[in-house]
Protein backbone atom coordinates (compact mmCIF):
# COMPACT_ATOMS: atom_id res chain seq x y z
CA UNK A 1 0.00 0.00 0.00
CA UNK A 2 1.15 3.52 -0.77
CA UNK A 3 2.91 5.38 2.08
CA UNK A 4 0.58 8.39 1.74
CA UNK A 5 -2.48 6.17 2.09
CA UNK A 6 -0.95 4.40 5.11
CA UNK A 7 -0.24 7.79 6.71
CA UNK A 8 -3.86 8.88 6.09
CA UNK A 9 -5.17 5.66 7.66
CA UNK A 10 -2.85 6.00 10.66
CA UNK A 11 -3.93 9.61 11.18
CA UNK A 12 -7.60 8.65 11.02
CA UNK A 13 -7.03 5.80 13.49
CA UNK A 14 -5.23 8.16 15.89
CA UNK A 15 -8.04 10.74 15.68
CA UNK A 16 -10.64 8.02 16.33
CA UNK A 17 -8.59 6.68 19.26
CA UNK A 18 -8.53 10.18 20.72
CA UNK A 19 -12.32 10.48 20.38
CA UNK A 20 -12.76 7.21 22.33
CA UNK A 21 -10.22 8.26 25.00
CA UNK A 22 -12.01 11.58 25.41
CA UNK A 23 -15.35 9.75 25.78
CA UNK A 24 -13.93 7.46 28.47
CA UNK A 25 -12.53 10.47 30.33
CA UNK A 26 -15.90 12.27 30.17
CA UNK A 27 -17.84 9.20 31.33
CA UNK A 28 -15.68 8.89 34.45
CA UNK A 29 -17.12 12.25 35.54
CA UNK A 30 -20.71 11.01 35.23
CA UNK A 31 -21.46 9.35 38.51
CA UNK A 32 -23.15 6.01 38.58
CA UNK A 33 -24.53 5.55 42.07
CA UNK A 34 -21.34 4.30 43.70
CA UNK A 35 -19.01 6.75 45.41
CA UNK A 36 -15.71 7.22 43.58
CA UNK A 37 -12.69 9.50 44.11
CA UNK A 38 -13.10 10.60 40.47
CA UNK A 39 -16.31 12.41 41.50
CA UNK A 40 -14.14 15.05 43.14
CA UNK A 41 -11.80 15.26 40.14
CA UNK A 42 -13.00 18.76 39.21
CA UNK A 43 -12.60 20.20 42.73
CA UNK A 44 -10.00 22.98 42.98
CA UNK A 45 -8.66 24.17 46.32
CA UNK A 46 -7.08 27.52 47.19
CA UNK A 47 -3.65 26.28 48.28
CA UNK A 48 -1.72 29.28 49.58
CA UNK A 49 -3.13 31.55 46.88
CA UNK A 50 -3.08 29.24 43.88
CA UNK A 51 -5.89 27.01 42.61
CA UNK A 52 -4.73 23.41 43.02
CA UNK A 53 -6.54 20.14 42.21
CA UNK A 54 -7.90 18.46 45.35
CA UNK A 55 -5.89 15.27 44.78
CA UNK A 56 -2.67 17.33 45.09
CA UNK A 57 -3.46 18.53 48.63
CA UNK A 58 -5.25 15.51 50.10
CA UNK A 59 -5.84 11.77 49.87
CA UNK A 60 -9.27 11.03 48.44
CA UNK A 61 -10.69 7.53 48.91
CA UNK A 62 -13.92 5.62 49.28
CA UNK A 63 -14.22 3.52 52.44
CA UNK A 64 -17.52 2.13 51.10
CA UNK A 65 -19.91 2.55 48.16
CA UNK A 66 -21.74 5.52 49.69
CA UNK A 67 -18.91 7.54 51.30
CA UNK A 68 -15.99 9.62 50.07
CA UNK A 69 -13.30 10.46 52.60
CA UNK A 70 -10.87 13.37 52.07
CA UNK A 71 -7.76 13.34 54.28
CA UNK A 72 -5.79 16.59 53.86
CA UNK A 73 -2.00 16.44 54.04
CA UNK A 74 -2.08 19.60 56.18
CA UNK A 75 -4.81 20.06 58.82
CA UNK A 76 -4.85 23.80 58.06
CA UNK A 77 -6.29 22.94 54.62
CA UNK A 78 -9.56 21.44 55.98
CA UNK A 79 -11.56 24.69 55.60
CA UNK A 80 -10.19 25.38 52.11
CA UNK A 81 -10.95 21.84 50.95
CA UNK A 82 -14.48 22.09 52.32
CA UNK A 83 -14.95 25.43 50.54
CA UNK A 84 -13.55 23.97 47.29
CA UNK A 85 -16.01 21.07 47.41
CA UNK A 86 -18.92 23.48 47.99
CA UNK A 87 -17.75 25.80 45.16
CA UNK A 88 -17.47 22.86 42.73
CA UNK A 89 -21.27 22.65 43.00
CA UNK A 90 -21.42 18.85 42.85
CA UNK A 91 -24.46 18.62 45.10
CA UNK A 92 -22.45 17.16 47.98
CA UNK A 93 -22.63 18.24 51.61
CA UNK A 94 -19.13 17.80 53.09
CA UNK A 95 -18.86 17.15 56.84
CA UNK A 96 -15.67 18.26 58.59
CA UNK A 97 -14.81 16.28 61.73
CA UNK A 98 -11.57 18.15 62.44
CA UNK A 99 -9.40 15.39 60.95
CA UNK A 100 -11.01 14.51 57.63
CA UNK A 101 -13.86 15.59 55.42
CA UNK A 102 -16.53 12.97 54.91
CA UNK A 103 -19.03 13.14 52.07
CA UNK A 104 -22.09 10.91 52.04
CA UNK A 105 -23.07 10.24 48.45
CA UNK A 106 -26.85 10.13 48.28
CA UNK A 107 -28.42 7.33 46.24
CA UNK A 108 -29.57 8.46 42.81
CA UNK A 109 -33.27 8.92 42.12
CA UNK A 110 -34.75 7.24 39.05
CA UNK A 111 -35.14 10.63 37.37
CA UNK A 112 -31.50 11.55 38.07
CA UNK A 113 -30.36 8.18 36.68
CA UNK A 114 -32.26 8.88 33.46
CA UNK A 115 -30.69 12.35 33.23
CA UNK A 116 -27.23 10.87 33.72
CA UNK A 117 -27.92 8.20 31.10
CA UNK A 118 -28.97 10.96 28.68
CA UNK A 119 -25.77 12.84 29.49
CA UNK A 120 -23.74 9.68 28.80
CA UNK A 121 -25.57 9.24 25.47
CA UNK A 122 -24.77 12.84 24.53
CA UNK A 123 -21.07 12.27 25.29
CA UNK A 124 -21.13 9.08 23.19
CA UNK A 125 -22.78 10.98 20.35
CA UNK A 126 -20.03 13.63 20.54
CA UNK A 127 -17.44 10.87 20.31
CA UNK A 128 -19.19 9.42 17.25
CA UNK A 129 -19.16 12.87 15.64
CA UNK A 130 -15.41 12.98 16.31
CA UNK A 131 -14.99 9.58 14.65
CA UNK A 132 -17.10 10.63 11.65
CA UNK A 133 -15.10 13.86 11.28
CA UNK A 134 -11.91 11.80 11.25
CA UNK A 135 -13.48 9.61 8.54
CA UNK A 136 -14.46 12.68 6.49
CA UNK A 137 -10.94 14.14 6.75
CA UNK A 138 -9.40 10.81 5.76
CA UNK A 139 -11.76 10.41 2.78
CA UNK A 140 -10.90 13.94 1.58
CA UNK A 141 -7.17 13.25 1.95
CA UNK A 142 -7.54 9.98 0.02
CA UNK A 143 -9.31 11.79 -2.85
CA UNK A 144 -6.50 14.37 -2.98
CA UNK A 145 -3.75 11.72 -2.98
CA UNK A 146 -1.91 10.84 -6.20
CA UNK A 147 -2.60 7.11 -6.21
CA UNK A 148 -4.53 4.86 -8.55
CA UNK A 149 -8.31 4.70 -8.36
CA UNK A 150 -8.13 1.09 -7.13
CA UNK A 151 -5.90 2.08 -4.21
CA UNK A 152 -8.22 4.98 -3.42
CA UNK A 153 -11.27 2.69 -3.38
CA UNK A 154 -9.50 0.15 -1.16
CA UNK A 155 -8.35 2.90 1.22
CA UNK A 156 -11.90 4.30 1.42
CA UNK A 157 -13.19 0.82 2.30
CA UNK A 158 -10.49 0.53 5.00
CA UNK A 159 -11.45 3.91 6.46
CA UNK A 160 -15.13 2.93 6.53
CA UNK A 161 -14.33 -0.37 8.27
CA UNK A 162 -12.20 1.51 10.80
CA UNK A 163 -15.06 3.97 11.38
CA UNK A 164 -17.57 1.14 11.88
CA UNK A 165 -15.31 -0.60 14.40
CA UNK A 166 -14.87 2.62 16.42
CA UNK A 167 -18.61 3.35 16.40
CA UNK A 168 -19.20 -0.20 17.74
CA UNK A 169 -16.55 0.38 20.41
CA UNK A 170 -18.28 3.63 21.46
CA UNK A 171 -21.65 1.83 21.63
CA UNK A 172 -20.14 -0.88 23.86
CA UNK A 173 -18.60 1.71 26.19
CA UNK A 174 -21.96 3.52 26.36
CA UNK A 175 -23.85 0.27 27.11
CA UNK A 176 -21.52 -0.50 30.02
CA UNK A 177 -21.90 3.02 31.41
CA UNK A 178 -25.71 3.03 31.02
CA UNK A 179 -25.95 -0.31 32.84
CA UNK A 180 -23.73 1.09 35.58
CA UNK A 181 -25.93 4.21 35.89
CA UNK A 182 -29.28 2.39 35.82
CA UNK A 183 -28.25 -0.34 38.32
CA UNK A 184 -29.62 0.57 41.72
Amino acid sequence: MDEDIQFILDSAKEAMDNAVKHLEKQLVNIRAGKASPAMLGSVMVDYYGSQTPLNQVANVNTPDGRTISVQPWEKSMLQEIERGIMLANLGFNPMNNGETIIINVPPLTEERRKDLAKQAKAEAEDAKVGVRNARKDAMNDIKKSDVSEDLQKNAEIDVQELTDSYVKKIDKILDVKENEIMTV
